[in-house]
């Protein structure tokens, strides 16, 4: 039976206030580390809007990226089938283990959630598998108050992973993430911040900042502004992309020179594979002006021409 949490969750109003929050921090000797990205969100109204944002329910398996000190864990854990809540700071983990060794149903690991830049650390993507497969009906949801120098390559990278047999994506994504990656994540064809995140994330989910925040709400205080974003899987949108992997990889070539020509970029995208009349054709086949650049180009157009490259590199095309 998991801790009831009605003394919990009074603790919560008060443990990640700000005076609370620099007192045992303090006590325990941990210095917030700049190098993890760590800035602790003091404002509980916020915390709260993030835990009603996310809309746990008893058959959802939570991935937290950033235990910290387990605040908003003990917010979440009573309402969730699971919760696997990642931190790589061994201080931290330890003063989180304190709040949260009494919840059966929180699965705390100690280590970087990241293998690399485009993988995710395969001990926990087991460690979240093994909670989806107790229940057909379980689904995955990403809640945290993402540390800022990983959340790009944690939301990217999850819509990557096969974590079932059937290829089921993570049903939303609620997190604290830099305002300026939030940006990038709704950007509009067309617009300074529009680029490879943008197409690869709203090709698969519909995207929204939900709330802006000033550094003041923080501790220790960033330099930027952040954003509370939520991201909710689309099915529709996902299942028109036969080979994730492929359009992933695909788009991230075409925005390595963005002020470049469409026709120069996609040259070099292929470069190994496809000739440049090949690319000629590709372009003509698909409608798109050579001098267009990549920033240009609607989600559902560079679906299309990834598509259309994927069928010309794999009919074997080589120039005239």
């Amino acid at each position: 039976m998991r801790a009831k949490k009605n003394l919990m969750t009074d603790h919560h109003s008060r443990a990640q206030s700000l005076s609370f929050l620099m007192k045992r921090l303090r006590e325990v000797g941990i210095e917030p580390r700049k190098k993890l990205g760590q800035n602790f969100l003091v404002d509980l109204n916020l915390q709260d809007m993030i835990f009603r944002t996310a809309d746990i329910g008893p058959n959802d398996v939570v991935l937290e990226v950033g235990t910290g000190t387990g605040s908003l864990t003990v917010l979440m854990a009573d309402a969730a089938a699971a919760i696997v809540t990642v931190e790589l700071d061994k201080q931290l983990f330890e003063l989180a283990s304190e709040e949260l060794h009494t919840m059966d149903n929180v699965h705390q690991l100690q280590l970087d959630a990241l293998k690399n830049k485009n993988n995710f650390n395969p001990a926990v993507i087991e460690e979240v598998a093994k909670h989806l497969t107790v229940d057909p009906l379980r689904r995955l949801k990403l809640v945290a108050n993402l540390p800022y120098n990983v959340a790009a390559p944690v939301i990217s990278n999850l819509l990557s992973e096969n974590l079932l047999p059937d290829d089921v994506p993570p049903h939303s994504m609620t997190v604290t993430i830099q305002k300026e990656l939030g940006d990038r994540i709704v950007a509009r064809p067309g617009t300074s911040d529009y680029g490879a995140l943008s197409i690869w994330v709203q090709a698969q989910c519909r995207a929204e900042i939900v709330r802006v925040m000033p550094p003041s709400v923080f501790w220790p205080r960033p330099k930027v502004h952040s954003a509370i974003v939520h991201i909710k899987n689309d099915s529709l949108r996902r299942s028109r992309i036969p080979d994730r992997t492929f359009f992933h990889n695909f788009v991230r070539a075409m925005f390595f020179h963005r002020r470049k020509f469409l026709r120069s970029v996609l040259i070099s995208a292929v470069k190994g594979k496809l000739e440049k009349p090949d690319v000629d054709r590709i372009l003509d086949q698909v409608g798109l002006d050579p001098t267009l650049r990549a920033e240009q180009l609607d989600v559902e157009t560079m679906l299309q021409l990834s598509e259309a490259v994927r069928g010309a590199i794999g009919g074997g095309a080589k120039g005239d």
